[in-house]
């Protein structure tokens, strides 16, 4: 069983489908073992609550340098035994002390196809550049910003009347689906990484 710690600032929807799959068991092998923030007001931490997942909350405004909070963050996170740490919107870009930490053992996941449109606002970035499909993308996480290894993408069409509210809601369907596949794929050991390319064994 993979221990799994979720790190999350906002409404944990990715979280909560997470915890859906594993519920409906079609999510195995994979124990959530504690959900993190670094906002006390996230909702990610209502939904882990409401499961009798442990919570954790390292707030951002006791740390002005970077590398101070993740020294506290991958204490926490030994503390659990933590084997797989899965980001879902967790708004605060990792250092080298966490990704040394959990060398490809980070994943996260990011509402475009990448390496188009890394960073933020990036459904507005897309439907202003004309792209005709966007999407999401799960990712190790490595020093830089949504640069790691792919691991699994999901399209959508660009829509000529798409919003960025739209083209979000319609991301978020992807993510909710695809994001699951992908701890499974960790989970039970079908992931084998080669510089930038991420194979599936088996597949």
């Amino acid at each position: 069983m993979i221990k799994v710690a979720v790190l999350a600032s906002g409404g944990g929807t990715n979280l909560q489908a997470i915890i859906d799959v594993i519920e409906n068991r079609e999510l195995t092998g994979i124990t959530i073992s504690m959900v993190l923030s670094d906002n006390e007001d996230s909702y990610a931490l209502e939904r882990a609550k409401k499961n009798n997942i442990p919570t954790e909350v390292i707030k951002k405004s006791e740390y002005t340098v970077r590398e101070d909070y993740d020294k506290v963050l991958v204490e926490r996170l030994n503390k659990y035994e933590i084997e797989l740490v899965v980001l879902a919107g967790f708004m605060r870009l990792l250092s080298p002390v966490m990704t040394k930490a959990f060398p490809l053992r980070i994943i996260n996941i990011h509402p475009s196809l990448l390496p188009s449109f890394p960073g933020l606002d990036v459904q507005r970035k897309a439907i202003e550049y004309g792209a005709k499909f966007s999407g999401a993308t799960v990712h190790f996480v490595d020093n830089g910003v949504d640069t790691g290894p792919i691991i699994l993408q999901g399209t959508v069409p660009v829509k000529d009347d798409d919003t960025e509210e739209s083209l979000s809601k319609r991301i978020w369907e992807i993510e909710h689906k695809l994001y699951p596949k992908a701890i499974g794929l960790f989970a039970k050991g079908r992931l084998v990484v080669d510089g930038r390319r991420v194979t599936i064994k088996d597949e």
